[in-house]
């Protein structure tokens, strides 16, 4: 068995690396060829646990996804992400259940349900990849990662609530309100204690190895800690890793250097795996249905195919028109308040108002507060159509295979319904969303419009605080190296922060380099230069006037100059060895 599950693995990898290497979907391509491998005869019958899969695969999912989102984004447009992730995952549960029921009513109410729950959540990875490549604003790249964050969260308490009814409990309405409550707060209270325990230990260790080692165990501890105490380990994962990844700048650059390639590792591991292995389990499931169902499962798989593509965007486009009349009455209250000078008043007693005139809050705080939750028709058609589903359908509905109150001929069922729709949302919406993205020309030059404003801004605070930190270096260097060194000192800042440079300068940094001063002395004054532009950074992403994804290229920028300084050191080190 674990030479097979070997073979399995190792083939996935090489066929999701063709996918990525001629631009198809990896997905896709990995499951249509362990599907066509899985009719020949030497192609071995691979069989795991379903909850193994499921509490194997999900947590390092969700925390590398969860890491790479901008919390500030995150934040920004959680109204957008609360109607998808909750809202509509519950809509949509309701209605494949009731649609399944009455096409298949063996599967009982409940069952159905618990299909409902199992095919409810997409997954954005796909989405999100496509989206990248073509260019999509990140307003869009953000509601539809968190969107996948917090779906999986809403659809496995549904789960799980579908799962109890079925072994017999008895639940009320308002016991699964209580549930799902209980599920988010004892969750995200999980994942915040565990972020700030492995913050601290990123923050204290100076060993990227045993950094990115303990960042490879904390999603499955988080999770299963979680779910132990009834919470919710979607989002003890999902907390802890926006927590970590919020937080990441302020760790050394060797971590951050270290961490990116390694998740980018084992997502392509896992999904791959993932999809091989649903491909190669999918004849098998649909043998052991009898003869005359078969006709009826694949008639029940088209019909809740249909429903998840029909009911996201009946539901996106009315709920999101709700909420744009909602913010504009909000907004001409708050014009009217300005207008009146009511912020003079009480108001004008709070920290937070009092620094601003009533225009600068106007245009500062509200325009904050807006941005990023007014989607256009073409946004909300990008929303509507991207509801690939993917890996968490697939892992849940071969968990909800084992369960012993679903019957035989009912969970194979789910299983091969959960496949006809992860493959057919993947083939129908994966496959055109290109040529929709294209289509309405929705890919812009907005964000890099607004980059450059928010960079030219970054550049002049980083100026200023740059002569700050090296007038107060200059006045060091000059008690410590003496008065002839301040030449060299002036002309490696100069060289440092690239204001002049020809060669007379070049060989006058060479010719001081011969001086008083060592390589360490130069190394702490750019490692010092470089903090500061890491605070300015980090200052303007947590006031808002810089995207986090901006501040990340800057970041990775930064870290390959200090990586480039210590390498230099390392060099000369061995050179006097």
């Amino acid at each position: 068995m674990d030479a097979e599950i070997f073979y399995v693995l190792v083939g996935a990898v090489v066929v999701a690396a063709i996918a990525r290497w001629r631009g198809w979907p990896a997905p896709l391509l990995v499951t249509v060829v362990a599907l066509a491998a899985s009719f020949l005869p030497f192609v071995p019958d691979v069989e795991i646990d379903g909850h193994l899969l499921l509490n194997l695969v999900l947590p390092p999912l969700l925390y590398s996804a969860a890491l790479d989102v901008s919390f500030v984004g995150f934040k920004r447009s959680l109204p957008q992400i609360r109607r998808l992730g909750v809202s509509l995952v519950l809509l949509t549960a309701l209605a494949v259940g009731f649609v399944a029921w009455w096409i298949l009513p063996s599967l009982t109410l409940p069952g159905a349900l618990l299909l409902g729950a199992i095919v409810a959540p997409p997954d954005a990875v796909s989405a999100a990849a496509i989206g990248r490549k073509l260019g999509l604003p990140r307003r869009i790249m953000t509601v539809l990662s968190g969107e996948s964050l917090i779906n999986d969260a809403t659809s496995l308490t549904l789960y799980r609530v579908f799962a109890a009814i079925l072994a017999g409990a008895t639940l009320t309405v308002w016991d699964g309100i209580w549930q799902f409550l209980l599920a988010v707060g004892v969750g995200v209270a999980v994942g915040l204690v565990f972020g700030a325990v492995l913050h601290q230990l990123r923050m204290r260790i100076n060993d990227a190895v045993v950094i990115g080692t303990f960042g490879l165990l904390a999603p499955f501890g988080a999770y299963a800690i979680a779910e132990h105490l009834l919470g919710s380990g979607v989002l003890a994962v999902v907390a802890m890793g926006l927590f970590v990844g919020y937080n990441s700048p302020r760790t050394d650059y060797t971590t951050r250097q270290q961490e990116k390639p390694l998740w980018l590792s084992a997502d392509l591991l896992l999904e791959s795996f993932v999809f091989a292995y649903i491909g190669l389990q999918f004849p098998r499931v649909l043998s052991d249905l009898g003869g005359e169902e078969v006709g009826r499962i694949l008639l029940l798989s088209g019909a809740v195919l249909l429903v998840v593509l029909v009911v996201r965007p009946l539901y996106v486009y009315p709920t999101n028109a709700w909420a744009n009349f909602q913010d504009r009455r909000r907004l001409a209250r708050w014009d009217r308040a300005v207008e009146s000078g009511a912020f003079d008043g009480r108001r004008r007693e709070s920290k937070r108002w009092r620094e601003y005139d009533p225009e600068e809050m106007r245009s500062k705080i509200v325009r904050d507060r807006m941005a990023g939750l007014q989607l256009t028709w073409k946004d909300n058609a990008i929303i509507s159509w991207a509801g690939m589903r993917g890996v968490v359908t697939l892992a849940t509905a071969l968990a909800a295979a084992d369960l012993a109150t679903l019957g035989t001929e009912p969970s194979h069922a789910i299983v091969v319904v959960a496949f006809i729709v992860t493959v057919g949302t993947l083939l129908l919406q994966g496959l055109t969303l290109p040529v929709l993205i294209r289509g309405l020309g929705i890919a812009s030059d907005v964000d890099e419009q607004d980059d450059e404003r928010a960079l030219e801004a970054v550049k002049a605070k980083s100026r200023e605080a740059g002569k700050k930190y090296l007038a107060e270096k200059r006045a060091e260097w000059e008690a410590t190296h003496g008065h002839v060194d301040l030449e060299m000192f002036d002309a490696f800042t100069r060289r440092m922060t690239r204001v002049e440079r020809d060669t007379d300068e070049a060989q006058e940094v060479e010719d001081a380099v011969q001086r008083r001063p060592s390589f360490d002395d130069l190394a702490a004054l750019s490692r010092g230069w470089l903090q500061v532009r890491r605070e300015i950074l980090l200052e303007e992403r947590d006031a808002g006037n810089l995207d986090e994804e901006v501040m990340r290229e800057l970041l990775a920028a930064m870290d390959a100059e200090e990586l480039a300084l210590d390498t230099r050191g390392a060099t000369r080190q061995q050179g006097r060895a």
